[in-house]
Order: structure tokens, then sequence, then C-alpha cells
């Protein structure tokens, strides 16, 4: 039951960030350089998420392994970790180099407009896979034994 809870916890706090990434994609992709680099210093502090991020991946990882015996739990169980391990491959491999070479968005590269796509629609895709993990995890949870049932 504990860990059922600490994933569902975990993994909606990492849904909310990317979320409201997602959400202000729209309202910030046209922004001029200027009004872009002051938007984006919002975000100094975000860093410090990444324990959410840790969390989501060790508690659902955990689920999967206790409900492995359990089919209707353990495969929506697993699509929750593999879509939370996909959003940090986007993370490591998209927009963490894009946050690098803007020094977090404090200097101005060349490629500036390029790297702003690179950030926004990484942030994006990590939100639907963030989505498609707390759907996951719903499904595992709700398949899995009533709560007055595990002891």
């Amino acid at each position: 039951m504990t860990i059922r809870f600490l994933s569902l916890l975990f993994v909606a706090l990492a849904l909310a960030p990317s979320a409201a990434h997602l959400l202000e994609l729209p309202n910030k992709i046209g922004l001029p350089r200027d009004a872009y680099f002051t938007v984006q210093q919002i975000y100094r502090g975000w860093a410090l998420l990444g324990f959410v991020v840790v969390g989501a991946l060790v508690s659902t990882l955990t689920h999967a392994v206790m409900v492995r015996a359990r089919r209707r739990e353990f495969v929506p169980a697993s699509v929750a970790f593999l879509c939370i391990v996909a959003a940090q491959v986007l993370f490591w491999t998209l927009t963490f180099p894009a946050n690098q070479a803007t020094a977090n968005w404090t200097i101005t590269p060349d490629n500036w407009e390029a790297l702003r796509m690179q950030w926004e629609y990484s942030h994006a895709a990590a939100a639907i896979l963030n989505l498609a993990a707390f759907i996951a995890l719903l499904w595992s949870v709700v398949a899995g034994p009533k709560a007055s049932a595990v002891r």
C-alpha cells in the first residue's frame, strides 16, 4: 500500500512541472530573444525537483517489481516506469544540453532559437510521457487488490 501511494505521489509531483512547461509553450515559443531569456529565469531553482524524479523512478520500479506476479498490474506499472525513464532520456539528451549551451539561458549563442525549440519541445514531449506514466500507474493501482485486502 505504501509503495503504491509513494508511486502515485512522486509521479504526480513529476507531472506538475512538466505540465506547466507544456501549457506555457504556446505563449513562450514566439517571444523575442530578450523577453524569452527573461522569462526563462523563472525556472531558477527547479533543479531541486530532481529528488521528485528520483522518487518517481525508484517508487515505480519498486511497485513494478512488487506486482510482477500479477500481470494486470505489472504491465501498466512497467509502462509507467518506462515512460519516466524515457522522459529522463529526453531531458539528458535534449533539454540539459540546451541549458548548458546557454548557461541556463544567461548567454546567447548564435543558435539560441534552435536551442529554444529543442528545450521547449523536449519539455512538451516529457510532459506527455509523464502524463502517460501517471495514467499507466493509476491503471496499475486500480487493477490491484482493494486497499482493505492488502495487508
